[in-house]
């Protein structure tokens, strides 16, 4: 079967490693975003659901699909919808400083900021009281629900400690407890290859958001499990069913 893979230009510059592994392990074109041509199956790695909408409309199957992708792309919602199901989330629309202030669509850190004043408060923003544990949180990437691996990342210099602002990072053993936190949230969504990522407070996971397009470079760097080779197999056996 003869796929499609689907990155913005400027998001297919910074992955070309990902792009070529794709490209090892399937029968697959890239595309950008603008593409409306016929497809066996395919692999929506931009922010926009309704690419992957687009596609499932016309009986395609999308990984991951655009249920999954409308609610990891808006933090409101998914904070909403978290809260709704009983999982742990730092209080959002909190109206005391500080606060970290988040768009609403953002990721990898990008546009967050530490609020140490009071301003009105905009809806294209999530307002979320900090945890007690800055520059430190959880990642754990999952295939078709399955928990591959979770690696720690940590920063010295700044609250955020995403990768890719410069946080160290390091594989990450969990305990049981935060297996079945992990498992409890999975069994809300329906997903093929994601990144859920936590925050630490009071001595417990958090969760913080659900990574829809989720980056493979900590894997690769700090594990020897290649994990886009794995998630191509587990398309393969999608695609059988």
């Amino acid at each position: 079967m003869s796929g499609i893979l689907i990155y913005t230009e400027d998001e297919a510059k910074r992955n070309a490693f990902a792009i070529n592994k794709f490209a090892e392990n399937l029968d697959i074109k890239l595309v950008d975003e603008c593409y409306k041509g016929n497809a066996d199956f395919v692999i929506n790695r931009t922010n926009n659901y309704k690419i992957s909408e687009y596609f499932e409309n016309r009986g395609i199957r999308v990984f991951n699909p655009a249920d999954l992708s409308r609610l990891a792309n808006n933090k409101q919602n998914c904070y909403d919808f978290m809260q709704s199901n009983g999982i742990p989330i730092m209080p959002i629309r909190y109206d005391k400083v500080p606060c970290v202030k988040k768009p609403v669509d953002g990721h990898g850190g990008q546009g967050v900021v530490m609020l140490n004043h009071n301003e009105k408060h905009r809806e294209d923003f999530v307002y979320q009281k900090p945890c007690d544990t800055l520059g430190k949180d959880l990642r754990i990437w999952l295939i078709g629900g399955k928990i591959i691996t979770a690696i720690l990342r940590e920063s010295e210099t700044d609250f955020r400690s995403n990768f890719c602002l410069g946080g160290k990072a390091s594989v990450y053993t969990l305990s049981s407890e935060e297996k079945q936190l992990v498992n409890r949230i999975n069994s809300l969504i329906k997903s093929d290859y994601i990144g859920m990522d936590f925050l630490f407070h009071q001595n417990r996971l958090v969760f913080n958001e659900i990574e829809d397009t989720v980056g493979a470079r900590m894997v690769y760097s700090q594990t020897d499990i290649d994990i886009i080779a794995l998630y191509c197999n587990y398309i393969k056996r999608e695609l059988k069913k």
